[in-house]
């Protein structure tokens, strides 16, 4: 199983940027898929996550401003990012929860994209 993410970049304070993650491989089914983040100097936390059900949740630095979502068929996640702030700067990583059948559960990594908000 791979996960790939795209869509970071540079914006300026006030912007907007939208992160996509897919998962691709021996895919039963998806649980849990997260966003993470880890700016430099600090350890990662996790943004936002949202269930197969569709139930989210999400950090207080970001509530109001970010909205994950999922395709449940495309086994595929995205982050929408609006009214950034430079404190956003960091790499986000998705993970998901994946089942490649019966019991064979494991947590899969994307490789990072890097999100860089300017003041």
């Amino acid at each position: 199983v791979q996960l790939q993410a795209c869509g970071g970049g540079l914006v300026q304070a006030g912007g907007s940027l939208r992160l996509s993650c897919a998962a691709s491989g021996n895919i039963f089914s998806i649980a849990a898929m997260e966003w993470f983040r880890q700016a430099p100097g600090k350890q990662r936390e996790s943004v936002a996550w949202i269930n197969s059900d569709g139930t989210t949740n999400y950090a207080d630095s970001v509530k109001g401003r970010f909205t994950i979502s999922r395709d449940n068929v495309k086994n595929t996640t995205d982050l929408q990012m609006n009214s950034l702030k430079p404190e956003d700067t960091a790499v986000y990583y998705c993970n998901a929860d994946v089942n490649s059948g019966g019991y064979n559960w494991n947590d899969y990594w994307g490789q990072g994209t890097l999100v860089t908000v300017s003041s």
